[in-house]
């Protein structure tokens, strides 16, 4: 068995590097909006007029801080000022950069290893835009082209409504024996959630 393991390992590093460049390929075909009446951003808390419905997008992530990983690329964003969020609703998009903060947690609590993903020492983005909607279903493209990740949320927007749409990271584990997630492997999926309830 032990002499199949190279080819194994080639494989499965081949449909990691294929799953990579589709995400790519995807997230660049989404960057161009193919249009520009879907929806607009708001400020302050007006009023929603009648037939639209506004939608609080939030997400987040956590990155290791610029040089921890050597020959990371010079371009990367990771533990850089601002970090890329990708909006695309209905062929509307929009590049969101969003401005970091250094966030530390302590790696250990009372001498036990912290079971946080967030623990450590790491640059945090906060993106929160509130957009107004025409009611009815969309389709809402949630991308990072930094890592390069993904996913796609179908909502609903009934007139005079206000939701909040959350993508929330989950991150990579650690190797065996602690199997705790950590932000320092980078982000493996975000859950979606949509007035509270995962969708």
């Amino acid at each position: 068995m032990k002499r199949y393991a190279p080819y194994v390992s080639a494989v499965l590093m081949i449909m990691t590097l294929s799953g990579c460049g589709a995400a790519e390929r995807t997230i660049a075909a989404r960057s161009a909006s193919e249009r520009s009446d879907v929806f607009t951003e708001v400020a302050g808390n007006e009023a929603t007029p009648s037939g639209y419905g506004d939608v609080l997008i939030t997400a987040n992530i956590k990155t290791h801080l610029e040089g921890y990983h050597r020959g990371e690329s010079k371009a990367s964003a990771h533990g850089k000022e601002v970090y890329p969020f990708l909006i695309n609703i209905d062929g509307q998009a929009v590049l969101w950069k969003v401005a970091g903060k250094k966030h530390e947690l302590p790696l250990q609590v009372d001498g036990i290893t912290s079971r946080d993903p967030e623990a450590g020492n790491g640059m945090k983005y906060v993106l929160k835009k509130k957009v107004r909607l025409a009611a009815g279903a969309h389709k809402v493209f949630f991308g990072l082209p930094e890592e390069p990740y993904f996913t796609v949320a179908d909502i609903t927007v009934t007139s005079g409504e206000t939701y909040v749409l959350e993508f929330k990271p989950k991150y990579w584990h650690k190797e065996l024996p602690t199997h705790i997630p950590t932000f320092f492997k980078g982000i493996n999926k975000y859950d979606v959630v949509l007035k509270g309830s995962l969708i």
